[in-house]
């Protein structure tokens, strides 16, 4: 359990990946390739039509990259696969050939907004902020960088990156295209993905195979575009100022 888990339940052609991890739902490398690979796995199952992605708890959907498996990189090699965990679940999610729902239930960070922005349809709450903090670890949102601005357009996205310690509002997401919907409540969320995963899962498998392919043209590139991203992160979580960063947020130091 404190590695966190990945579970996946297929009931009525409905696929939902729930993920976990006692550190605000931060993803370390292991939970990234399951996740992955859970993605991967439905999108390939004859019974499934529609995939539903969610995290447990309320307050954080994702708080991004370890930052204990951060600290523990110590070459090239080893940052290049942690960031290529990221890829993996984006081009899992993209490649797919269903339609990828994902429910935000709270507060996004750096590779936590990646996957809401791969999704194909994204609800959130109200507490659903987001923000792209890799600047401020000495790093960029390379590997998610992609994603984000497909759904937001390039000048959100460096406002995004930019501005790398400020929340965005759900509002502020919602309004740049991050966010189809946004709700009030969990209660209200939870109502909307069902009803949406449901509708879905009685819609023709084929035409939404090939609406998928047409919202996804132009990235075709992008397993090779995230592997090069992945190398961008893996050499620059090796810096002084990174690892300062990291072991000061650590302690409490801001």
């Amino acid at each position: 359990m404190t590695q966190g888990k990945v579970d996946t339940i297929v009931k009525e052609g409905i696929a939902l990946i729930q993920f976990f991890h006692p550190q605000s739902n931060s993803l370390p490398g292991s939970l990234l390739m399951n996740l992955a690979s859970e993605i991967e796995k439905a999108g390939k199952d004859k019974q499934v039509k529609v995939i539903v992605l969610k995290s447990e708890g309320e307050k954080t959907f994702c708080a991004g990259a370890s930052f204990d498996e951060l600290m523990a990189i110590t070459d090239f090699e080893t940052g290049k696969k942690f960031f290529s965990g990221f890829a993996a679940v984006i081009n899992a999610m993209r490649k797919a050939p269903k339609f990828v729902i994902a429910r935000v239930q709270g507060k996004a960070v750096g590779g936590g907004v990646g996957i809401a922005a791969a999704a194909d349809y994204t609800f959130a709450t109200e507490a659903a902020s987001a923000k792209l903090s890799e600047l401020n670890v000495g790093i960029g949102p390379f590997v998610v960088g992609p994603a984000v601005e497909r759904k937001t357009g390039a000048s959100a996205f460096a406002q995004m990156s930019i501005n790398a310690g400020e929340w965005m509002s759900a509002q502020w997401a919602k309004e740049k295209g991050l966010y189809a919907e946004v709700y009030p409540t969990i209660s209200e969320l939870d109502k909307a993905v069902n009803d949406l995963a449901g509708k879905l899962a009685l819609s023709s498998p084929e035409a939404m195979a090939q609406l998928k392919k047409v919202f996804w043209e132009g990235t075709e590139n992008w397993d090779t575009l995230l592997s090069e991203r992945a190398e961008m992160s893996g050499r620059l979580v090796l810096s002084d100022f990174t690892k300062k960063f990291i072991e000061n947020f650590k302690q409490g130091v801001r």
